[in-house]
Order: structure tokens, then C-alpha cells, then sequence
């Protein structure tokens, strides 16, 4: 079969990647999408659990940049479901876009061709593409974590995990046993218990999760009406703030700057606002940096806890051990579901699951809990997983695996690689920690705006021919060629990583087993994923790079 000339691949199908599609559109670039799944959604196509839900208010989970749409489209509650934010990527499409999608295709590899100065990609249906430019919109969390357990594969009943849920799933009368509670085994245990429909609901709990009340119902008009009328400056807010979920972040105030009766007052009001970020960042300004802090924010979490459950075992191995320091969750009920008799805890810290066998799980201490339902809600391999699995073949043959096989996953700015020339990774390692679709905007404006400057040639040129790098005219890279090169250079990312790991180095988050530093999957590295400064100090970093003439990036 004969390659197919593109100036663009874009790879994925969710928020990123379609934001990437059009834009490039827009551009007068001749551009395919490509995804896995059979239509649009990204992570939200496979997450079709009981219970998923965005834990960002619904005004902001969408896109900025159709302002008819976001005073017209229509949504009832403060957070959105799973299959309503599936609809509204569908909708998206009115912008014509599905053409230039390729649904059930897969990227197999890429290897960059240094002299045709082109990404050469093969696909799953065995097309060959070359490109110029590959973006590769992923997603943080899309590569699935099953359990490393003994047995897994013998269980006798039904056996699933949360990010590949499959259709018309019936747990009608059954024993149903989760493990994990995350985010995710949070929001399945709620939906699941609330159902009310399964025989027993048995939680394998790790460790147990500091979780804060959604504050989720539905939106009253008057309340809609004023954000239709404020869009303009609620995303200016949040696109210019630390996490951009709608709320002014406390940065002055510590928690021993009050009093014990302020304080409590505080932590109640957030309580009843609800969201598990406004908990953690609206209240005091170092809950996620001093231990005393931090204790006085947990203490008020496990007191909640202590007066919602009823049953003090249950209550018992509920309440958090660890620092208040992961993702910050919220919930709608899910405390409350274990005074119901048929839910309950099973503390596999203390007691571990030693197999999974035909009828059930084992644990250390020979008990035996028969199943007829096992959910894996284990979460993922997250930022680089996605990445790790392909063969992105750079420079010299090295492939992405190869580039972060001793530090973990790195880049700079978070979305290029030395020695990956043209490879731009929306949301990639050490990008923006925040709500995820105001960071995704900004990552695809900003690698847009860098392919217009490459396709119009007008990225700084070197001097005498060179950039300082000695391998730099072995290149033979011209000003002939049509299309300039982005590639970040070797220093700019190691200065990027150690940037992002300063930044992250009195996180009382790099004390616990968190999968922001990659600790949830056995064998991972152990590292700093994340730019912790915030969304709105990324933005104003890159656009000072942006017009210092591309610090950091290589010149031909």
C-alpha cells in the first residue's frame, strides 16, 4: 500500500484531540484524527461505569472557544455524568469534524525519517502514513491498571474493570466485590450501593480516601442565566489561576492564622460547597505542605466520617491513615452507603488478597469471599502509559520507552522530547496539574501555534548554522524544506524536570503512594509527572518563551 501524504496525525479522540483537529483544520492544514474507539469521548468512551462523573463544575467542563455554545447547550446538574459529556463531545461534531476522523484505527508506530523530515506512522489497519507533524492527544488516564494478583484470569464469574465497561452490565441479585477506591471504586460503590439492586457490596479497600461531599443538584435557571453572562470572566479566572476550577485559590492564608473556631468554620463552609479541590485549596494555603495543616484538615474529614457511619468498625476502616495529600476527591453519598447492611469494607492492608480463585477472593488470613462479580476499578498507568506501549521511534532509533527508562517520563513544557523532532504530546509528562479541559485549550493553542510558525518557516534560525549543538550539521536541515523543525533541546527539558521536581519538593504528596508520582504501579518509576505551579503560572511561563524566540527549543 502506498504512504499517504499528511501535514498532521492527530492521535485521539477525546477533548484533546478534537480541539487539535479543528484547529489544524482552521490552519489550512491537511490533518486525520485517529482513534481506538468507534466514535469520540477519549477516556469518557471507555468509562461508562455507574457513577462516572467530571469532578469539575459543568460550566467549565467544555470547551472556551464557542461562545454560542456555551450559553446555549444545555446541561441540569452542577456536574456532569459520564454519558452527558459523551454527548456533548458528539455534538462537538457540528463542527463538521467527523470526516476527518478514523474511528477503530490504532497507532502501531512511529518512526521519524530524518531525511524526508517526516513522521513515517504505520496504523492497525496496516496504512502507512507520513507526516509532518505527529500530536498524540492520549490522555493522563487512559491506560488501564489490572491487579498483579495470582488468579485473576481463573475467576469463575464475571470479571470487569471500570475503564473498559462493557454494555447492558446486570448486577441485579449478586455478590459484587470492587477492588480499588480511588476516584473511581468511590463513585462505583455510590452508584452501585444506591442501586440497591445487588445481594452483598464489598469494597477491597488499600487505603481508605479522604473524600469530601460533590455539593452536586440541580442548577437553578437564575443561576444559569448569570453564567451565561460572566463566561467571558469565569474563564479568563480560571485559565488564570492555579487549578482552574472556578474558585479563587487561598494563598495567604494558613491554617494557624486562625482560630480553632475560624478554622472549623472554614472546613464546614467548604464542606457544604462541596468539591474535593475547593476543600483542599480554597480553605487554607498550606494544607498540602505543613503536617500540622494537614492534620487539622484530616482530623475534620475523619470527624465527618465518624458521624455518618453509624457502624464504629465500619467508621474504623473508613478513616484515613495517610496524609490528606492525594487528588483531592468528592462524592455524592458515598460514606453513607456503608450503613447499609449489605456494604462493607474488606482492609486488604492489613490483610492482603494472596489469589483470586474460581469462586472468589482469598486473603492472607485464609478467609475465602465468594463472588459472583469481580470490578476492578485499579485505575491506570498514567501520563506515560499510553506512550510506553507504542513504538515512537526518534533520532538514532530511540524510542519514548527507551528516552524515560531512567528518569521516568520527562519533556519540556510538557508536550516535547529532544531528539523527537515534530512529536507534540498534549497534556504530556510535567504539563499543568489542574482541571483537565481549561490545560488541554492551552497545550493545543500552544502546539498550533508553534506548527503555523513551523509551517510558515518562521522559527528562529541558528547562527552560522549551528545552536551550540554538536550535532547539529549533521542535520542537513536547509531553509529550502517547506516546514520548520520544534524539538526541544537536551537542557531545556532537564532544566523543565528539575523545575517541575523543585517545585513538587515539600509536597507532602511524594510521602504516600500516589499515582501523580507514578507509585500506583509496581516497577514504575518513581518521579515528579506534574508542573504543580498551576495553570495559570504555566501559561504565563510559556509565553514568555514563546516571545524570548523559543528558549529552549533547537535551531536549524
Amino acid at each position: 500500500m502506498e504512504p499517504q501524504y499528511l501535514d498532521a496525525l492527530v492521535v485521539g479522540a477525546g477533548f484533546g484531540g478534537i480541539y487539535q483537529l479543528k484547529k489544524l483544520l482552521d490552519q489550512g492544514l491537511n490533518v486525520k484524527g485517529i482513534d481506538l474507539a468507534d466514535d469520540v469521548g477519549g477516556t469518557w468512551y471507555w468509562n461508562r461505569y455507574p457513577g462516572a462523573m467530571s469532578d469539575t463544575m459543568s460550566f467549565l467542563y467544555r470547551y472556551s472557544w464557542d461562545h454560542e455554545d456555551l450559553v446555549s447547550y444545555p446541561w441540569s446538574h452542577h456536574y456532569l455524568q459520564s454519558p452527558e459529556i459523551l454527548e456533548y463531545l458528539k455534538h462537538v461534531k457540528k463542527h463538521d469534524l467527523r470526516k476527518h476522523f478514523q474511528f477503530e484505527t490504532e497507532l502501531v508506530s512511529a518512526q521519524w525519517n530524518e531525511e524526508e523530515r517526516r513522521w513515517v506512522v504505520t496504523l492497525s489497519k496496516k496504512e502507512v502514513l507520513k507526516v509532518k507533524y505527529l500530536v498524540t492527544a492520549l490522555g493522563l488516564l487512559s491506560k488501564t491498571n489490572f491487579p498483579a494478583i495470582p488468579g485473576l484470569e481463573t475467576f469463575g464469574g464475571e470479571l470487569f474493570h471500570t475503564a473498559r465497561w462493557p454494555k447492558d452490565v446486570d448486577l441485579k441479585g449478586k455478590r459484587v466485590g470492587v477492588i480499588g477506591n480511588g476516584s473511581t471504586g468511590v463513585q462505583l460503590i455510590t452508584a452501585i450501593a444506591k442501586a440497591e439492586e445487588v445481594k452483598q457490596l464489598l469494597s477491597f479497600q488499600r487505603n481508605p480516601q479522604y473524600s469530601v461531599p460533590a455539593g452536586n443538584g440541580p442548577v437553578p435557571a437564575q443561576h444559569r442565566k448569570h453564567l451565561n453572562e460572566t463566561y467571558d470572566q469565569l474563564w479568563d479566572q480560571a485559565k488564570n489561576s492555579l487549578f482552574a476550577y472556578s474558585f479563587d485559590e487561598e494563598l495567604n492564608r494558613p491554617v494557624a492564622s486562625v482560630s480553632p473556631a475560624e478554622r472549623e468554620r472554614i472546613f464546614e463552609e467548604a464542606w457544604q460547597q462541596g468539591n474535593g479541590f475547593r476543600f483542599m485549596f480554597w480553605t487554607f494555603s498550606d494544607i498540602t505542605v505543613n503536617e500540622e495543616a494537614n492534620i487539622a484538615a484530616s482530623d475534620f474529614i475523619k470527624s465527618k466520617i465518624r458521624q455518618t457511619v453509624k457502624d464504629p468498625e465500619k467508621a474504623r476502616k473508613l478513616c484515613p491513615t495517610e496524609w490528606y495529600a492525594r487528588r483531592p476527591l468528592c462524592d455524592s453519598g458515598y460514606y453513607e452507603q456503608f450503613n447499609r447492611e449489605n456494604v462493607d469494607i474488606v482492609d486488604i492492608k492489613s490483610n492482603p488478597i494472596t489469589e483470586i480463585t474460581l469462586t472468589g477472593i482469598k486473603t492472607a488470613d485464609g478467609e475465602l469471599y465468594e463472588l459472583d462479580v469481580i470490578i476492578c476499578a485499579t485505575g491506570f498507568d498514567a501520563v506515560d502509559g499510553n506512550y510506553t506501549r507504542i513504538a515512537i521511534q526518534g533520532r538514532n532509533g530511540e524510542t519514548l520507552k527507551d528516552h524515560w527508562s531512567k528518569m521516568g517520563p520527562t519533556s519540556y513544557l510538557g508536550f516535547s522530547v529532544p531528539n523527537f523532532p515534530n512529536l507534540f504530546m498534549i497534556t504530556g509528562p510535567n504539563g499543568p496539574f489542574s482541571n483537565l479541559p481549561p490545560a488541554i485549550e492551552c497545550h493545543v493553542e500552544i502546539i498550533s501555534d508553534l506548527i503555523a510558525r513551523a509551517e510558515r518557516n518562521e522559527l528562529p534560525k541558528a547562527v552560522n548554522g549551528t545552536n551550540g549543538d554538536a550535532n547539529s550539521h549533521a542535520t542537513g536541515h536547509t531553509k529550502s524544506h517547506t516546514n520548520g523543525i520544534v524539538e526541544a533541546l537536551p537542557e531545556a527539558e532537564q532544566e523543565w524536570t528539575e523545575r517541575c521536581d523543585m517545585l513538587s519538593s515539600h509536597s507532602l504528596s511524594r510521602r504516600i503512594d500516589s499515582w501523580v508520582f507514578g507509585k500506583n504501579v509496581p516497577g514504575k518509576k518513581r518521579t515528579t509527572m506534574f508542573f504543580f505551579a498551576g495553570l495559570g503560572p504555566y501559561r504565563r511561563i510559556v509565553k514568555e518563551i514563546l516571545d524570548d524566540d523559543l528558549k529552549g527549543f533547537r535551531r536549524y
